[in-house]
């Protein structure tokens, strides 16, 4: 008997598991590279005053934030945030909380509160001295904060905490955290809602630089936790236990509005993409016009407007109509339909021109496609026509020239099917009348002069 190799007896199940488990240990692991518990301390530390020159570029980079606002410059916003030092405090919170250091979330929540006093005060007065005050798409697009905020802000945050944790620092890591999260923008946006006197856009934009603080902060703490600096004893039961309230507290105030928005503007949107697939598969009739629609999303009744022009519709075909929202999950949805005459229902000027303006350009591409393919028809054509039509006249003078007996001449390309062939050969025709029989060698020289002539290898003589 020969003995069993060890090496190839069967991997237990178990053995497997423990392999890859071992694998995405050493694959994932934040031990590499690891930088000194204190000197990551030591670094978020000096981040969290705000004196002196962190104070200045906070006040320059609030100003051109406000600018980028004001003027809608998507690239002076984002210059904007990576000059900020905000993130210096608010990563101070999240440490202070992971290692229980009471004193540094308190310096932490100090200095932020600074900062958010100076940011305030600077953006509004800003934009109270600018002449431009209307809200541009960057303002409107930081006063509805939603879930998906959250979520940016704290996986932005734990890359930001994970790549300060490392001493080779990746250099573009801590600018992308800075532009992801966006802390400074939703700040200018409040300052601009206290300026102009509109409290949604001044509490909408607040809340939402709230949503990004808490969750770099909690983003922050978890790294911290995971991996495993020291934690401080804190000086009583009491204390932990209210810091832990805290934490919670401000988590659920995060993610309870803005998951509730999140939801609301998931079903709006759903609400308008669908009512636009009902206005253009059901809303094309022989003799009316939808100018314009208008999906407005209710959670109780939402509503849908059709305005048109051309044959009043009847009353059962409005009817109609709204039974086929169904199948486009509009069936809460109330259909208006309005129609008549300019005098009788409010037209969308605009929305009509537009629309009229969209109809002539797509009858006018429609007309033009079908005129180039008819011209493009007209051109093959005439291609093969001229390419399949033979200069018979030259060829008969020609051939008179070497055969002077030559009485009567045509030739033509024709199309012959073999019956072993499933595609037509095309074959040169030639017939032509002789006032003399000629012999064999004479036809062959009048075939080599047609195959040279008329660049076709395949060519028929008929000689009579």
């Amino acid at each position: 008997m020969l003995a069993k190799d060890p090496d190839l007896s069967p991997v237990k199940p178990s053995d497997r598991f423990a392999r890859f488990g071992s694998l995405l240990r050493e694959r994932f692991s934040l031990e590499e590279d690891k930088q000194d518990e204190a000197d990551v301390i030591e670094s978020i530390s000096r981040g969290i005053e705000f004196r002196g020159i962190n104070l200045w570029t906070l006040i320059f980079a609030i100003f051109i934030a406000s600018i980028g606002l004001n003027v809608n410059s998507t690239a002076v916003i984002i210059g904007a945030m990576l000059i900020s030092p905000l993130m210096g405090p608010i990563m101070g919170i999240g440490l202070g909380i992971g290692i229980n250091d009471l004193t540094m979330i308190q310096r932490s929540l100090k200095n932020l509160s600074i900062a958010v006093f100076i940011s305030l005060l600077t953006s509004t007065v800003y934009f109270l001295i600018s002449p431009l005050h209307i809200a541009q798409s960057e303002i409107l697009a930081r006063i509805s904060p939603t879930v998906w905020d959250t979520f940016i802000a704290f996986f932005g945050g734990l890359a930001g905490i994970v790549a300060g944790s490392r001493r080779e620092k990746i250099t573009n890591v801590i600018p992308g955290v800075a532009i992801a999260t966006a802390l400074m923008p939703p700040l200018c946006t409040a300052g601009y809602g206290l300026a102009v006197g509109n409290l949604y856009y001044f509490a909408g934009a607040f809340y939402l630089f709230l949503i990004n603080s808490v969750c770099i902060s909690l983003a922050t703490f978890i790294i911290v936790r995971f991996l495993g600096y020291h934690q401080k004893a804190y000086p009583t039961p009491d204390v932990e236990r209210r810091v832990r309230q805290t934490i919670w507290i401000a988590v659920l105030l995060v993610l309870v509005p803005s998951t509730y928005l999140g939801y609301q503007i998931v079903r709006k949107t759903l609400f308008e993409q669908a009512a636009k697939r009902f206005v253009t598969n059901e809303c094309n009739f022989e003799f009316r016009q939808v100018v314009s629609y208008n999906a407005q999303y209710n959670r109780k009744q939402p509503r849908l407007e059709l305005t048109m022009v051309g044959e009043p519709m009847p009353k059962d075909s409005i009817n109609l109509l709204q039974t086929k929202l169904l199948p486009y999950g509009l069936n809460t949805t109330l259909l208006v339909v309005k129609q008549g005459s300019f005098k009788d229902t409010e037209i969308d000027v605009d929305a009509l021109k537009s629309s009229i303006t969209d109809q002539v350009i797509k009858y006018s591409q429609s007309s033009i496609a079908r005129k180039d393919q008819t011209i493009d028809s007209l051109r093959r054509y005439i291609e093969l026509t001229q390419h399949g039509m033979l200069p018979v006249a030259d060829l008969r003078n020609e051939l008179k020239t070497l055969m002077p007996d030559v009485q009567t001449f045509t030739a033509a390309r024709a199309l012959v099917m073999n019956a072993n062939k499933t595609t037509p050969d095309t074959v040169m025709l030639v017939y032509a009348r002789f006032s003399r029989k000629h012999s064999m060698a004479e036809r062959n020289r009048i075939q080599k002069w047609l195959q040279s002539r008329t660049k076709s290898k395949r060519v028929k003589l008929i000689a009579e």
